[in-house]
């Protein structure tokens, strides 16, 4: 084996840590998928607006508790009208929810990797939107 290999078969080593596993797959992406050429969504960067969907929908009515708690009052209506979303180590769901009327409000929720059980939480809320307001990370 020429040493200055020997580095690859380490990382490929199948009794490596999950920190090498990490770093080849990094290095995969960055060598075969670089910034230029990705078409997709970038690991770290907010996705285009989307409309809402059965599965944004669900997350609100899942989330809706929560939220009236940190908001400190009640919603009779919790309708998810668009979204962005953010790959991190799970994914971050930014979504324009109408409360009634005029209003809205803009919750980020992370969901966990499903190795990590695939559960969501409320991260956090911003009171007094409009439906015009664009959904920006916060």
């Amino acid at each position: 084996m020429v040493r200055s290999k020997m580095w690859l078969y380490k990382l490929l080593d199948p009794n490596a840590s999950q920190n090498r596993a990490h770093l080849v797959y990094s290095l995969f992406i960055a060598i075969f998928h670089p910034p230029t050429s990705f078409t997709g969504m970038m690991c770290g960067g907010l996705s285009e607006v989307k409309c809402a969907d059965k599965k944004t929908q669900n997350i609100c009515d899942h989330m809706k508790p929560h939220v009236e708690q940190k908001a400190g009052t009640t919603f009779d209506v919790f309708t998810a009208k668009s979204y962005r979303t953010q790959l991190v180590a799970g994914e971050n769901y930014f979504i324009k929810v109408h409360v009634g009327g005029d209003e809205h409000i803009h919750i980020r929720v992370y969901e966990k990797l499903p190795c990590y059980g695939g559960s969501i939480e409320l991260t956090d809320i911003r009171k007094h939107k409009s439906h015009h307001d664009p959904i920006e990370y916060f």
